[in-house]
């Protein structure tokens, strides 16, 4: 059964205002909310780089508006092919960040796009393109709002669920992934509650989920990632729900650094443990996890936590941002063709987009 989507009053993570996109600073919350005028792709690259916007729909979104950016001002009677520009900019912004494939595919749709107008006069691919990334930040929040929806199948009434990181809307366009099945949940008055990973080392859980949980009225509890096992030992966490940065066709799920071991603490207390994933961060390419890049990041992450020192200033450091948790720990996907079961390898296949 199809439920009506609803409002919910979530924060907006990026806007298209006039000639540039203004984004919400996530570097600064929870303690200040603000919001960052980008006029210029350098900029968008360095948003994106920085985890001033993040999230894999959100960086895709924003790497589309950096395309327009990155051309809007280019002659138009150019030398090369104004394509050729076109791929310049986005073989250069997706250098920013290398596992979320969400950003390689708003790129791909850029491009592709700017190679079927060849011949076009060039203030007219200019227009399509900035036509296109508004196209996918408002596809986004669809899929979104119908992820929350379909979401409901695996949401029982008076549930108790864990989620990692932030999955929110300001990870998205709008609504989230496994935010968007919580707030629907929500809304539909499961009375539900949800448990907050802290989500070491850049506390996307504490800062930025529980800080959306608490805009939006969800009862919640935030818990030390170290914590999740004996939450669930005390049989406190009926579900686990969480995103992905990138699936392989096989269904093995790049996302956060630590779903790993919450899949493993999952499987040993037969808690079931959900994805939430918009087909665009599926990878039908990519066969399995092995085959996924996994982005370093930098030292410091580790040795503060915000500006405080927390281990010794030359102590080595070891920064992988995410984790492969493999197909067979996960109960289902959740995207916005609906639920996802194994196997996974034939069934997430029919999904794959037909091909222009």
């Amino acid at each position: 059964m199809q439920l009506k989507i609803k409002p919910v009053e979530v924060v907006s993570s990026i806007d298209w205002i006039d000639d540039h996109i203004r984004i919400i600073d996530q570097t600064y919350l929870p303690h200040r909310e603000f919001f960052l005028d980008i006029f210029e792709v350098g900029r968008v690259w360095e948003a994106i780089r920085s985890l001033r916007v993040r999230g894999a729909p959100a960086i895709g979104i924003a790497a589309a508006y950096g395309v327009y950016l990155g051309v809007k001002d280019l002659p138009e009677d150019g030398m090369q092919p104004f394509h050729t520009d076109v791929e310049r900019i986005c073989e250069y912004l997706a250098t920013a960040r290398p596992t979320a494939v969400n950003l390689q595919w708003a790129l791909d749709q850029m491009v592709k796009t700017a190679r079927k107008m060849q011949g076009q006069p060039v203030a007219r691919i200019k227009e399509t393109l900035l036509e296109l990334a508004k196209s996918i930040h408002e596809d986004d929040k669809r899929v979104c709002a119908a992820i929350g929806q379909n979401g409901q199948e695996v949401i029982p009434q008076n549930a108790n669920i864990l989620t990692h990181c932030n999955t929110g809307s300001l990870a998205t366009g709008q609504y989230g992934t496994a935010l968007s099945i919580i707030y629907h949940a929500h809304l539909q008055k499961k009375n539900i509650h949800v448990w907050v990973d802290e989500t070491r080392p850049l506390l996307q859980g504490s800062r930025l989920t529980a800080w959306e949980l608490e805009k939006t009225g969800v009862p919640h509890h935030l818990i030390a990632d170290s914590m999740a096992a004996w939450v669930m030992k005390e049989k406190k966490i009926d579900l686990i729900v969480v995103g992905a940065d990138r699936v392989a066709q096989n269904g093995d799920t790049a996302n956060k650094i630590g779903t790993y071991g919450l899949a493993i603490l999952a499987r040993h207390h037969k808690i079931p443990f959900y994805v939430a994933s918009p087909i665009s961060s599926i990878d039908f390419d990519t066969g399995s996890g092995e085959n996924i890049p996994i982005e370093e990041r930098e030292s410091d992450e580790i040795r503060f936590i915000g500006k405080q020192q927390a281990a010794p200033r030359e102590t080595p450091v070891y920064n992988p941002a995410f984790d492969i948790t493999p197909h067979d720990l996960i109960t289902a996907f959740v995207t916005e063709h609906g639920i996802v079961k194994p196997v996974f390898s034939k069934n997430l296949e029919k999904l794959r987009p037909q091909q222009d």
